[in-house]
Formats: C-alpha cells, structure tokens, sequence
C-alpha cells in the first residue's frame, strides 16, 4: 500500500507540475466575486467525470412577490409540483420578500431567485411538517428535513442572485437541538426516529438546503444567511455541483457553511463561505448509524474556494464511518479560520480518510494550518479521549492514511503541523512539501479551541504517526519546539526554521519510534 501511494502520490507531482506554475492564488481572485459563467474541465489525481450546467425544459413559470408577510408555501409548492409533472421547467420567484415553510424541489425543476429577491423562511415547526426522511449529522431519521428539500429527485437546480435567510429567530424551530444521537439507539429502526415536536417529542434543527438521495444537483449563485443549523448538505447524492454561493452564519453554532455527506462525484468551486462551524467539510456517516448505512464520500474536487471566519477551512471529519476518499481540493484560501487543512475523527466515529490531496493552498489562520485531529475531548468521548492506554483495534476504530500537501503558503498560524493519531490506528503516509509559513502571531487564544487544552509551543508537533514525509519547508517562527511521540518512519528533508535567534528545542520519545530522518535541516534537529 505504501508503494502504490508513492507511485501515485510521484505521478500526481508530476502531471500537476505539468499543469501549473505551482502559484498560489490571493483572496481576491477566489471565493464568489470570481466565479467565471464556464464550469472548468476537472483534472484530479483520481477519475472525475466531467461536471456541467443542467439543462430544463423551456417552460418558466414567474411569481410575483406581494406586499406583506402572508405565507406563499403552497403557491411556490404548486408551481413546483406541476412543472415536474408535465416534464420541468422552471420557477422564478420576482424580486420582493417572500415568506414560506419547507420548499420541496421536484425532478427537473430549476427554481431561481432573482436578484433583488429575499426569501425569509418561517421560525415555526408548523410551516415544516410533516417531517420528512432526511439525518442529522449522519443519523438517519424522521424530522424537518431542510428549508429546501428534496428526495430522490432527478435534475434539480437552485440558482439566482437573490437571498435566502433561515428560519426566523424566537419560533419553536430554535427551540430544537442541534444535535441528538445521544438519545437515539443505534438498534431503534429508522421509521420510529421521529422528531416533529408533537406530544413532547424533540425537533432536529433543519439544515438550509438539503437534498438526499439526489442525482444531478445543481446550486449557483445565491447568498445564505441566518441559518438554524448546517447550510449547504447534500446527503446520499451523485453529480453534485456547488458553485458561487456565499454562507454567512458566523456566531451560529453549527452553523457550517457545505457539508458533504457520502455523496459521490462533486464539485464545490467560488464559494465563500463565512462560519460558525467547518466552513467546507466532507463527512461519512456518524458512528454505528454511518458504519451500518456504508456510504462514501468519494470522487471531490473543491477549488477556488475562499473560507473566511470559522473553526477548519477546509475539513474532512468528524463523522468518518463510512469512509471519505478521493478528495483533491486546490488553489484555495483560507483567511480566519481556526484551522486551515484539518482532518478530524474520534474513536468511536469508524471508518476514516483516504486519498486526500490539497495542493496550492494559502493559509491565515488563528490557531493550526494543517491539522489532524483524532483523539476528540472527553466531554463527547469520556475516557476513550485519552492516548493511553489504547483500547482494542475495533471496526470502529478510525483511520487517516494516504494524504499529500503541497504548495502551501501560511501567512499566520500559531502552529504549522499537527498531527496526532490514535496509538492503536496512527495516522498514516503523509506527505507535506514546499510550504512557505510565518506563524508568527499575537493571540491569546487556545489552539483548536476544545481540541487542544494549552497553547502550545510546537512548530511542529507529531503523535502517533507512522510514515511522514516533510520536505522543502522555509519558516519564519516564534514556536521553537518540535516534538515527535512514537513517530516511525518519519523524515524531515530541507527544513528551514528561522526562530529569530532562539535555540531550537527537539522532543522525541515512545517505545515506537523508530527510522527517524533529519537531513539538510536548519538548525539541526536530533
């Protein structure tokens, strides 16, 4: 497995070097403002099929807006509803306010919001019921769905210039919880996983566009704000494009910006995004509920993507179970977020990451710039958060391998790499080369927030890892520390450190380190 990585790890080097001048891209020329109207062909070091505009039937059925806050739900519904029936087309909502419940799109209708449009979506339960098939966070279950839903649908587009605002403040919507696997078993079928807040029963909080089982989703253009929970995440969906769409839920808990839950064949491209949780993350399942249900995230190229405020810029985790791989996400920046390139899982979440490729990537960044995350906190994980002992190899153990970083230019960061895997499942064939980084910055803050307890003092910090590869790095930092724990088979290869005249300090230690390389490093590391 480690050859057929490097085989192709050597491959991807070279076709990209082949491809570009290797330049990384300013915030200004990624994010929404710079979408072009061409979907670009896709090159990846995976297969990717080519991803295109969809077409509908010449058949438009325009809503005009209305003075006034009555509810235009089933007047937008209908619309919908009949154009699906006689072969799609599309629905235009006018400029003006528009206040609605749960929107459900239907098989080749496009529905397009005008600029100059706001769609304001109702803070009552009411306006969202019946509940409808749909999961949160990776559970599978019966509540609210999504603000804009659909499923099993074929061809659908949402489009436009107009803005979409979440689910009022001060209705019973906000009164759900984010997140409730806690209190559903794994073993309860997944019809009597009911949340529709009727006879004391509990809401899940419904996700702002949310298609599931859905093939040929297209999303284009419009502004996302005010949302109740995850904004844009698509669930169980093939041929998905995401495209100059801007999030704005900063301060929103769980308020993530594109959440890709085991869908294959994606394209994410010019989307800023602005957050309260992972700006753009690629999940797998949650935990048993994920592991029984086996799907992949697989087949995703995210590019040109500007990711402001928020806790990973570009993230893969936590939910894990079944499996993400084959990501390549490049010529992206990430300009406030906690934490740039952040892998995550915990043990109990399963399955894992695979062949996971980030290339041309700029970084500003108030805590980590690359990251991996797998131990979690006790308070999600209890004991299990503890390095040691390590518990038993499980199927639920979960697993980081075959992952390649290069061309990387950080501008901020309080630590450059961290990698900390599990001892039972150390995180595996990693390559980092060709990264330029100043992580020199005055916060106060804690690293990763409730991931990491204590600012730490590491430049680079790896634990439990087996397979590491660091090359072409020049470093300009105030951290002077660099610590490997049970590290094997790691080599550090043209590593400049500039700490401004202090003393480099080298931590290593644990019973498995082993084949550790340090050449053309400076200063010297032993």
């Amino acid at each position: 497995m480690k050859y057929l990585f490097a085989l192709l790890c050597a491959t991807f080097a070279l076709s990209a070097a082949a491809q570009t001048t290797e330049r990384i891209p300013t915030r200004y020329e990624v994010g929404a403002d710079a979408m072009p109207h061409e979907i670009a062909s896709i090159e990846a070091p995976f297969y990717m099929p080519e991803m295109q505009r969809p077409t509908f039937r010449d058949v438009t059925v325009r809503l005009t807006a209305e003075e006034g806050k009555q509810m235009r739900t089933r007047e937008i519904q209908r619309a919908i509803d009949r154009l699906s029936k006689e072969g799609g087309g599309r629905v235009v909502l006018s400029p003006g306010v528009w206040h609605t419940g749960r929107i459900e799109l239907k098989s080749d209708v496009e529905l397009h919001v005008e600029e100059g449009a706001e769609v304001r979506f109702s803070g009552e339960v009411e306006d969202f019921l019946p509940v409808v098939f749909t999961t949160n966070a990776g559970i599978e279950l019966y509540s609210l769905g999504a603000c804009i839903y659909a499923n099993g649908a074929e061809n659908i587009a949402l489009t436009g210039r107009g803005r979409l605002i979440g689910p009022a403040q001060g209705g019973t919507i906000r009164q759900g919880r984010p997140q409730n696997d806690g209190e559903i078993s794994p073993d309860t079928p997944v019809e009597e996983r009911i949340f529709d807040g009727k006879q004391g029963r509990l809401i899940q909080l419904p996700t702002f566009f949310g298609p599931i089982n859905c093939k040929n989703v297209f999303l284009e253009g419009l502004s996302f704000e005010n949302t109740s929970f995850w904004n844009i995440a698509p669930v169980y969906c093939e041929g998905v494009i995401i495209r100059g769409i801007r999030v704005s839920s900063y301060g929103i808990p769980c308020g993530d910006g594109v959440d890709i839950t085991c869908c294959r064949h994606v394209l994410v491209e010019y989307v800023t995004t602005d957050c309260g949780d992972d700006n753009i993350a690629i999940k797998g399942g949650r935990n048993e509920f994920g592991y029984r249900v086996n799907r992949a995230s697989e087949n995703i190229v995210v590019r040109h993507c500007l990711a402001l405020r928020g806790m990973g810029g570009l993230t893969v985790g936590s939910e894990t179970a079944g499996w993400i791989r084959n990501l390549y996400a490049h010529d992206c920046v990430c300009e406030g977020t906690r934490v740039g390139i952040r892998l995550k899982t915990r043990r109990p979440r399963g399955g894992g990451g695979e062949n996971l490729y980030f290339e041309r990537i700029r970084l500003k960044t108030e805590a980590g710039a690359m990251a991996w995350e797998m131990l979690g906190t006790s308070n999600f994980v209890g004991g299990l958060a503890s390095r040691l002992p390590a518990p038993a190899l499980t199927h639920m153990t979960p697993s980081f391998r075959n992952v390649e970083i290069r061309e990387v230019e950080v501008e901020g960061c309080r630590e450059l790499v961290y990698v900390q895997g599990i001892p039972e499942s150390p995180a595996r064939n990693i390559r980092i080369e060709n990264v330029t980084a100043d992580t020199r910055r005055d916060t106060s803050k804690t690293a990763y927030g409730v991931y990491k307890p204590k600012p730490s003092n590491y430049v680079i910090d790896i634990v439990d890892a087996d397979g590491v590869e660091l090359r072409n790095f020049q470093v300009v930092s105030d951290k002077r520390e660099v610590r490997i724990v049970d590290g094997r088979h790691v080599t550090f290869e043209n590593i400049t450190l500039d700490l401004g005249g202090q003393e480099l300090k080298t931590e290593i230690s644990g019973d498995m380190v082993h084949n550790l390389r340090f050449e053309r490093c400076t200063p010297a590391i032993r």
